[in-house]
């Protein structure tokens, strides 16, 4: 897989984040749904497999990539890991680090990009980058980065969206474009940028880290329950916060939108199913 070009990547609208204000931990607004409605399935996710693995957070580094108003790095914070966030945004930046301290949470924000990130070789024991590589415009070099501040035996847990005629529906059609049913910005994401899971395997394998599998994600509800639920909010029946009460994902063997999963950084991998 190669870097996104630039006509591509213009298309993605990034600028979202830099919006002023809190536009992450207010209950009415688009991106408290990923506490609401993402959160509970990705930090399930991460949580089981970290005890499969049996590590213990405590004391242990951990470096979200892409942390925006840190949404997922207090839960990361929370599990036990000395936490440390990045992103390019210095709003959400902000807001993350307010929100930390109010809530007597020590987490070290910093800002940076995921293609270059600013540490050391070997430095952290778990990378976090969710509902970000989708984003990203050399998603090759991200992962590169990834890997090359991954201690060895560390883990790296991801999610992002699947590139299928399933996710162009309801990620793009129903859940941006069609005002019947949309709750996202235009061009929040553009699904040319979806990743598949065979796409993502290559990368880690490349980078010396190896593929431990991926879950799926479904609603908590029916399609018709969904898009009646959506249909509310768009008609101004229901806030973000009455959607975020009512719909949230749940983890399955479903990858036809968004999937999650988790690799572990060997020095010479031998395969990655």
């Amino acid at each position: 897989m190669e870097k996104v070009s630039e006509k591509v990547y213009k298309r993605i609208d990034n600028n979202l984040y830099n919006a002023q204000g809190d536009i992450w931990w207010k209950e009415d607004t688009v991106l408290h749904l990923l506490k609401t409605s993402i959160n509970p399935w990705r930090v399930g996710y991460s949580t089981n497999i970290i005890k499969q693995l049996e590590i213990d957070p405590n004391g242990k580094s951990a470096l979200e990539v892409g942390c925006g108003g840190g949404i997922l790095t207090e839960e990361i914070r929370k599990m036990g890991f000395v936490t440390t966030g990045i992103d390019p945004s210095e709003e959400s930046l902000r807001t993350a680090a307010g929100h930390a301290e109010a809530n007597g949470l020590d987490i070290r924000y910093e800002s940076g990009i995921g293609e270059q990130l600013p540490y050391a070789d070997d430095s952290f024991d778990c990378v976090f980058c969710c509902d970000v590589l989708e984003h990203v415009q050399d998603l090759p070099k991200v992962i590169a980065e990834i890997s090359r501040v991954l201690k060895p035996d560390g883990v790296f847990f991801y999610d992002t969206l699947n590139r299928t005629f399933i996710s162009k529906l309801v990620a793009i059609k129903i859940w941006q474009e069609w005002k019947r049913w949309a709750f996202m910005p235009p061009n929040l994401h553009v699904w040319k940028m979806f990743i598949k899971p065979a796409e993502v395997k290559r990368l880690l394998l490349h980078n010396d880290l190896e593929c431990q599998g991926h879950k799926g994600s479904s609603p908590n509800i029916s399609i018709p329950t969904m898009l009646g639920y959506l249909r509310k909010r768009a008609k101004g029946e229901w806030s973000f916060a009455d959607l975020g009460s009512k719909f949230w994902l749940v983890e399955s063997n479903d990858m036809n939108i968004l999937y999650a999963g988790y690799a572990i950084k060997k020095l010479r991998p031998e395969s990655c199913y």
